[in-house]
């Protein structure tokens, strides 16, 4: 085993410290004569360099009786999982600093061939709870008793090699609980760590049980996944793995074969750089990591598979891959149990990432920008970063012409901003003062007129409501005189 660095000794006394509260929580275990380890990636980070407040133990307490040691000295006590043996609380310090503590009895689970949830039996000691954890990264454990770290699987070792193996063979390990496999995806992102080769194809061999997993925790995963600062190894290893064509079956889908003249560029690779910089560009205007421009990025040329055609000439193209590719969005986030809102703003600006390049050639009105900015709504700085992100030439001159177009267009909509609210466009007229006008009651007719109206105000701006209101009974005459003919 390596010896520990000043600085990672540093780092785990420090963890093991807490504050007095938490410091006097943990001696009551081994008061109580109970065995615990601060253990998984609070360790791992700690050794990183990144302590947390995110606190994992491990014991050989049971569930009652954690959680009759931690009520001494929290009223925040909650049940995480009791029949899984994890207790939570929360520890806080008189300086306002504080802890979350997750706290589970040594497990030793034994699992089924049909299903991903074990069946829960209790260890009696830190070795099996530790063998049965995902990598070896996450199976150190430290004693807070004596402060000894101990690293039965080598964990030490591949953190500083930046290697993913896990403490039991890997066909087990994934076999046993499949979205470990997602993790290791996760991890290969999360913290530049590379899989092990046998890891690699245990990952090839076991996708398949990944189908035991329930869509929510893979989503979740999934999730993690691409809010990380470099998502791209880690979906690079889901396609290689064949993970992706059993959970995200459109990403692999992109690895078209090319054409033998080259006519359109890898789409796949294409995809993962857009999300490259679209990370770029959120870190660039301040954006928080936003899930909703990264699933956007992910899934904006989903479309493409399904409207390649080969023209005369020997052209490629993809008519309507925009729209198709918002369908595609739909029907994959559903599947994922992603929420409706999540779901309708990523197909949203799938379905409106190709509105710009019209624009690039000059051809937008003022009516038009009225309309990017409305169908936008609250997503229109998401769909600036779609769009810049989405191009992605090596043709530095064609690079700069969209780029400045963009600008361009970005400064018309901050001007025609200015002087109207363009996110929030209605008629000059409400529905109220369409009925007093027409002196017609509720129904169809009244959202045919607001719907006139709404055309007139994108067409040409805010009317006022003289104009407003000669436009619609000039309107509502012209209805009634084909009606009458």
């Amino acid at each position: 085993m390596l010896s520990l660095t000043d600085h990672q000794r540093t780092a785990l006394d420090a963890a093991l410290r807490g504050g007095p509260v938490l410091s006097a929580m943990v001696s009551a275990f081994s008061e109580a004569g109970y065995e615990l380890y601060l253990v998984g990636g609070t360790v791992r980070d700690a050794l990183l360099g990144r302590l947390s407040t995110d606190l994992d133990y491990t014991t050989s307490a049971r569930p009652d009786q954690i959680e009759a040691v931690v009520r001494r000295f929290t009223k925040a006590v909650w049940d995480v999982g009791r029949e899984f043996g994890t207790i939570a609380c929360r520890i806080s310090e008189a300086d306002g600093t504080w802890f979350q503590v997750e706290i589970t009895t040594f497990r030793a689970d034994i699992y089924r061939d049909d299903t991903r949830k074990p069946q829960v039996q209790f260890g009696d000691h830190l070795g099996e709870d530790l063998i049965r954890r995902d990598f070896t990264i996450n199976a150190m454990a430290l004693d807070t008793t004596s402060g000894e770290l101990l690293d039965p699987f080598g964990g030490l070792v591949d953190l500083e090699q930046l290697v993913i193996r896990t403490p039991a063979a890997p066909e087990l390990s994934f076999s046993d609980d499949p979205l470990r496999m997602m993790r290791a995806a996760r991890f290969t992102s999360q913290l530049s760590f590379r899989p092990a080769p046998e890891v690699v194809a245990a990952m090839t061999a076991e996708a398949g049980r990944i189908t035991i997993v329930s869509a929510e925790r893979i989503r979740d995963e999934l999730v993690k996944l691409l809010l990380t600062d470099n998502p791209r190894p880690g979906l690079d290893l889901l396609v290689q793995t064949g993970l992706a064509d059993i959970v995200l079956p459109e990403l692999p889908a992109l690895q078209m074969e090319l054409d033998e003249h080259n006519h359109h560029k890898d789409v796949y690779q294409h995809t993962l750089t857009v999300i490259e910089q679209a990370i770029e560009l959120e870190r660039a205007r301040g954006v928080e990591p936003d899930l909703v421009n990264r699933l956007a990025a992910l899934f904006h040329d989903i479309g493409k598979p399904a409207t390649r055609r080969f023209e005369p000439g020997g052209k490629v193209s993809f008519h309507h891959h925009d729209v198709v590719g918002a369908k595609l969005t739909r029907k994959r986030m559903r599947a994922l149990h992603f929420s409706n809102e999540q779901i309708s703003a990523v197909s949203k600006l799938v379905e409106l990432h190709l509105r710009f390049h019209g624009y690039g050639e000059g051809q937008w009105s003022d009516s038009a920008v009225r309309r990017y900015v409305r169908d936008a709504g609250s997503d229109l700085e998401r769909l600036h970063i779609l769009t810049r992100a989405d191009c992605t030439t090596r043709n530095q001159r064609k690079a700069d012409r969209l780029r400045r177009a963009y600008e361009e267009l970005e400064w018309r909509i901050e001007e025609l901003g200015a002087q109207e609210e363009l996110q929030s466009i209605r008629p000059d007229l409400d529905g109220t003062q369409i009925m007093e006008i027409l002196g017609i009651g509720e129904g169809r007719e009244v959202g045919a007129a607001y719907k006139f109206l709404l055309e007139r105000r994108m067409e040409e701006g805010p009317l006022g409501a003289e104009r407003a209101r000669e436009e619609l009974t000039r309107w509502w005459a012209e209805q009634h005189s084909d009606t009458a003919e």
